[in-house]
């Protein structure tokens, strides 16, 4: 190697470790996104409360959630053969017009049977963004940083459960659900703008990029693949089976907190509203540290922690009282959430073929959705019928089988593991 050729690789080194960990065009694509999702997490605890409102009963708030959950349950999976099909932005612009005609559903409907609708449409945007969301950031990355590009990325995008809550608390508490709706919805209307312009701008950025064609045929070849792994018995199976537990046991509780909160506690929507506010706090502070812990010390163990996290908030819930309880629930949700996000996200990219990634996530996403499509309606039966409190175990103890589950099945991926 002569003397130029040293200067030259030490100087793309150079450059490579003073290089910002996440890109220009990821920021701006953040922007979108967390206008988004601002808008999304002011509406998000009181969907409950504005359900109710309209004349429905705690057991038709779980039955609501539960019809509402299958539009994800038919569209993630298409939504992220989508995305790599057409590419990531236009997949990703194309749902949030879905988004668009769902706030507008939610601000003029009559009754809670017209927010089936509404829900129904809006899911329609999170089932092309989510998969989009992750494969992009996966693609924007390095293999050996991807955790920690995966937590510093979520943790900007934490802002939108710190910002969001207390603006749709304060909103819906002072002048109604309607109005934090209508607000809502203008800045979903920011964040389509925005979409929009970058998927113009990246015409070139589908196919070249993916590799995949828009065709049945084709998401019949990524769906027939993607079961291969899944069955294979490895890394995806395992992933697969202990998702698919824990979105089945929060799906049995998450829709009917709120209620709790407010029915039996007896807490306000600014209350309420606050502990997404402390959740997304704690996982905006903790991300990064989430995403080292899992470069470093494996991806394995920080799914394991993180459950483990869960499992305590879930105990404190159980056993609490007062406002401050269930502020330190929401806290060791964060924690839990810091730890496993990037540990999930990062462990996925490394198993699942790069040009499925689209695929995977939406899979993984919408997880054993055939099973928890009940979830919500069963957690509303289980209120009248066992109790309030009821509901809630569930989440406890699922977390607890698929702590020693994991930690002795899911193998450790090295960080040149490649399908």
């Amino acid at each position: 190697m002569t003397p130029q050729d040293t200067d030259s690789s030490l100087s793309r080194e150079t450059r490579e470790k003073s290089a910002p960990i996440i890109s220009r065009t990821v920021i701006v694509f953040l922007t979108g996104m967390i206008l988004a999702n601002i808008a999304s997490r002011m509406n998000r605890p009181m969907i409950p409360l504005y359900v109710q409102s309209l004349g429905a009963s705690v057991q038709q708030v779980g039955f609501f959630f539960t019809v509402t959950s299958i539009v994800p349950l038919a569209f993630q999976i298409i939504g992220g053969f989508v995305s790599d099909s057409i590419g990531r932005l236009k997949a990703i612009a194309i749902g949030s017009l879905a988004g668009i005609v769902g706030y507008v559903l939610y601000v003029i409907a009559p009754s809670w049977q017209w927010l089936i609708l509404a829900q129904g449409i809006s899911s329609l945007a999170s089932c092309f963004v989510a998969p989009s969301f992750q494969a992009f950031i996966a693609e924007q990355s390095k293999e050996e940083t991807r955790a920690r590009v995966f937590a510093t990325v979520e943790s900007i995008y934490m802002i939108v459960g710190v910002v969001g809550p207390p603006i749709g608390g304060f909103v819906s508490q002072k002048y109604g659900y309607r109005a934090m709706f209508l607000v809502a919805g203008v800045f979903y209307g920011l964040a389509t703008i925005v979409r929009v312009l970058m998927a113009k701008r990246t015409r070139h950025e589908v196919r070249a990029s993916t590799g995949e064609d828009f065709s049945l045929a084709s998401l019949k070849q990524s769906l027939a693949q993607m079961a291969s792994l899944v069955l294979a018995g490895g890394v995806v199976t395992w992933i697969f089976i202990s998702d698919g537990v824990f979105d089945v046991a929060m799906s049995i509780s998450t829709g009917l907190e709120p209620l709790y909160h407010r029915s039996i506690i007896g807490l306000t929507n600014v209350e309420i509203s606050s502990f997404s506010s402390i959740f997304h706090a704690t996982m905006m502070i903790l991300l990064p540290l989430g995403g080292w812990f899992a470069d470093r010390a494996g991806e394995r163990a920080g799914i394991v922690a993180g459950h483990l996290f869960f499992a305590m908030g879930g105990l404190v819930f159980l056993l609490g009282s007062t406002y401050i309880h269930f502020a330190a629930v929401s806290m060791l949700y964060g924690i839990g959430g810091s730890l496993m996000s990037p540990s999930y996200n990062s462990l996925i990219s490394k198993v699942v073929p790069w040009n499925m990634r689209g695929v995977a996530y939406g899979l993984f996403s919408t997880s054993l959705g055939l099973i928890s499509l009940p979830a919500p309606y069963i957690g509303g039966i289980m209120w009248k019928t066992l109790g309030p409190k009821a509901p809630f175990i569930v989440p406890l103890v699922a977390s607890l089988l698929v702590t020693p589950l994991l930690w002795f099945k899911l193998e450790q991926v090295s960080k040149d593991t490649a399908l």
